[in-house]
């Protein structure tokens, strides 16, 4: 075991610890700040913010300055008591000014269910940054776990490397003083450019998951950094808790049930339209009037108006019938979908859950794995170095220990994946 923890030391150092250590934090600091998703999902839930407003949906009353100034220049000719008077070039004036007030104060109270429909799509706003910020947190964790994955598969490359160099050592030495032929150093240099080969495929692969989580974390895709060297799973997950919770938390369930609630509101307005509409106006206005020609050259007035105005449909050729029986189907169409979400969030926790439990006993299987079988390639190293082992025996003891290293690595990255899949399912994946 001291021999293999030597060459896992020396390729911990060969493969750049001076690289920045990202920690998962940080990197989901980096991803909310950054990520475009999200920020379009912010500016959208701004706007739904900014649109539930008791103005828009019809409260408030609409308040107006009105200016009208009309001149003319005519040719004006009066014929009065057989006297006529004749003026070229007469000028009229026309001045009305004033501020004026129109407010609904009755509609059906179809303004009352606009503003609370307005509240709930501001909600699905809400909702819809919270499903972008949950996937996108979601994508970093699994993006991230599968840069640590592929960290630690490469140091047991790494650490192959070092055994076939050891083994290629031996063959050459063994071949100089004549006990081995030249076949034994031959088969050594295959199996250390067989793995040499792994290494350069596995630092390719390592390398464009960087670029991928940087893309994740909106930076720029050429920046190094290392990962964090462990997995830690969590203990004791509680499938009914998060069942429940997912019913209640999960964004995308939240929206559809606030599309619903939307649906209803709809028809609400729908209705609204069966009853009269009451408006009431009122203003001050200032009206001026100069004539070059006339009993009255010049005049001026002013004063408040004041009034109501009332309608009612009588017939729109059905339309409303046809707009609530429309309005209707909608809302069956979105409880079945909200239904229909719930069912397929259930199923996708219980399979996760299961997947979970399955990733996690393997990884504890492996881990125990990669004990035994570092315990036997210590043994067969040294007996290989007396002589007493055979290339063949020692080669696969060597494959044994990286493949039982690489099976360990992936069943706790894929734990980890169902892990976060539950939590991102149930609305509760840190962040």
């Amino acid at each position: 075991m001291r021999t293999i923890y030597s060459f896992l030391l020396y390729f911990v150092f060969h493969l750049g610890i001076a690289q920045p250590i990202l920690r998962l934090e940080e990197a989901l600091d980096i991803g909310l700040q950054n990520n475009f998703d999200i920020v379009l999902a912010k500016n959208n839930a701004s706007i739904a913010s900014t649109r539930n407003d008791a103005g828009n949906a019809g409260m408030l009353p609409n308040i107006m300055l009105n200016v009208n100034d009309i001149n003319s220049i005519t040719n004006t000719n009066q014929i009065q008591g057989g006297t006529e008077r004749t003026l070229n070039n007469a000028k009229n004036l026309v001045l009305n000014y004033g501020v004026a007030l129109d407010w609904t104060v009755f509609d059906g109270l179809r303004m009352f269910a606009r503003k609370e429909q307005l509240k709930k799509l501001e909600a699905q706003g809400k909702a819809a940054l919270q499903s972008a910020i949950l996937t996108r947190v979601g994508d970093i964790y699994v993006a991230y776990y599968d840069l640590v994955q592929r960290q630690q598969q490469i140091k047991a490359v790494d650490t192959a490397i070092a055994l076939s160099k050891a083994r290629y050592t031996v063959a050459e030495n063994r071949y100089k003083i004549g006990k081995a032929s030249k076949l034994e150093v031959l088969n050594a240099q295959v199996d250390l450019n067989t793995d040499e080969s792994l290494q350069v495929r596995q630092k390719e692969q390592y390398k464009a998951a960087k670029i991928n989580l940087n893309v994740l974390m909106a930076r720029a895709p050429e920046l190094d950094f290392q990962v964090e060297e462990s997995v830690i799973l969590e203990e004791n997950i509680d499938l009914a808790a998060h069942i429940s919770l997912a019913k209640s938390q999960n964004p995308q369930l939240i929206a559809l049930m606030l599309a619903k609630n939307s649906a209803e509101l709809q028809l609400k307005q729908i209705r609204a339209g069966r009853y009269p509409t009451i408006r009431v106006n009122t203003g001050y206005t200032i009206q001026r009037t100069e004539a070059s020609l006339g009993f009255i050259t010049q005049s001026q007035s002013q004063g408040f108006t004041y009034g109501f105005s009332a309608s009612m449909p009588i017939f729109q050729g059905n339309q409303i019938s046809r707009d609530e029986r429309i309005a209707k189907l909608e809302i069956e169409n979105a409880k079945l979908t909200v239904a229909q979400q719930e069912l397929l969030i259930v199923g996708q926790l219980q399979s996760a859950y299961e997947s979970y439990l399955a990733q996690k006993s393997l990884a504890t299987i492996e881990a125990n794995n990669v004990t035994l079988a570092a315990q036997n390639l210590d043994i067969t190293l040294a007996k290989f170095k007396i002589g007493t082992l055979t290339p063949i025996e020692y080669r696969t003891a060597q494959q044994q220990y990286i493949e039982a290293k690489i099976r360990h690595s992936n069943a706790l990255y894929q734990a980890k994946i169902f892990e976060t899949t539950l939590k991102e399912l149930s609305g509760t994946l840190r962040f």
